[in-house]
């Protein structure tokens, strides 16, 4: 967790009497708005930092995030979930901006309308299901068929 801390710029001694007061501080803690697991794992690529869920395999991009990866072809790789377990996740609505925004909307993009995810009207951050990044890195019409 010093890592995470240390990695957006946190002073280490803020960290360490914030932890002996309260434990992990709550701006670190982030719970997966669909499986709600607080493990949520910071992956790191080519720079941009995302948090993916250890529980069912989402993944959380802040605002523009999202778009800067697709520009990698082995971006995908952060999408290490299960594609038909976040099917079944897809169908869950209404769900919390994991940043305490409120509610999120879900979204379609208009190029791959297959796809649905959710976005933070406040942040603008998006939570894809498992799967769904790779599909909307890839462009991926196949996904259409795996149900």
């Amino acid at each position: 967790m010093l890592e995470f801390w240390m990695s957006h710029g946190q002073n280490s001694e803020r960290l360490g009497a914030a932890i002996e007061r309260e434990g992990i501080p709550e701006e670190v803690q982030m719970e997966c708005p669909k499986c709600h697991t607080s493990e949520m794992e910071l992956v790191v690529f080519e720079g941009i930092e995302v948090d993916r869920c250890s529980g069912c395999g989402g993944i959380w991009f802040d605002a523009g995030e999202a778009e800067s990866l697709k520009q990698f072809k082995s971006a995908t790789e952060i999408d290490t979930g299960d594609a038909l377990e976040g099917l079944e996740y897809d169908s869950i609505e209404n769900i919390d901006c994991p940043r305490g925004h409120g509610k999120m909307k879900t979204v379609v993009n208009p190029s791959l309308w297959h796809i649905y995810f959710e976005m933070c009207s406040v942040c603008n951050g998006v939570w894809f299901d498992a799967g769904e990044f790779t599909d909307y890195a890839k462009g991926d019409v196949a996904a259409l068929f795996r149900t």
